[in-house]
């Protein structure tokens, strides 16, 4: 059975995707042990209170840089023996000291299709944003092993929706989390734990 610690910022509700798929046996080999938090206010940690998850919190805004507040995460996810670490709404881009540690064992949902509309700045409505002003006509959610660059690890999984000609950010978000990422985000982790994702040549494939 592996670890899995969730690194949360906010509401939490991939988090809560992920505590609902453990529950009904979706996630196959694996247990969420512990929920991280940069924000002492984020409703994320009443989420896994709710749910007897043990909880930490490390605030962002008391760390001067990336590289202190990286350390401080680091020692956490070492302290709870950590298997597989997830970015459930992070909102910190971690160090070098922690993906290298971690490498390909952090895995993250960015709510477009990479390598559209990703990387620094990409983050919440301001994808949404980004993809109804380019006007595609699809759009949707990658699931991600996470590097030293932001968006850029070897991708796991990908679904997509439809962009509609009158949607919103607000609408566009809540279609893609609820179509694909509440589905897909579980779905790469119980293959991770069941150690059913391949490297090869720095690209992620499902094996049976």
């Amino acid at each position: 059975m592996k670890n899995i610690v969730v690194l949360v910022s906010g509401g939490g509700t991939n988090l809560q995707a992920l505590i609902d798929a453990e529950k009904s046996g979706t996630i196959i080999n694996g247990k969420i042990t512990c929920v991280i938090s940069s924000n002492p206010s984020a409703y994320a940690l009443q989420r896994a209170e709710n749910n007897g998850i043990p909880t930490r919190i490390i605030p962002r805004k008391e760390y001067p840089d990336s590289k202190s507040y990286s350390l401080a995460v680091l020692d956490a996810l070492n302290e709870e023996n950590a298997d597989l670490v997830v970015l459930a709404g992070f909102m910190t881009i971690l160090d070098q000291c922690v993906t290298s540690q971690y490498a390909y064992r952090i895995i993250n949902v960015h709510p477009a299709l990479i390598p559209s509309f990703c990387g620094e700045g990409f983050y919440g409505l301001k994808v949404h944003q980004a993809v109804l002003d380019y006007g595609v006509k699809i759009s949707g959610a990658t699931i991600h092993f996470v590097n030293e660059k932001a968006d850029a690890g070897a991708i796991i999984l990908q679904g997509v929706v439809n962009v509609e000609k009158n949607d919103t950010p607000e609408i566009l978000q809540r279609r893609i989390m609820e179509n694909v990422e509440w589905k897909l985000l579980p779905e790469a982790v119980s293959l991770f734990c069941q150690d059913r994702i391949e490297i090869v040549d720095g690209k992620a494939y499902v094996t049976e």
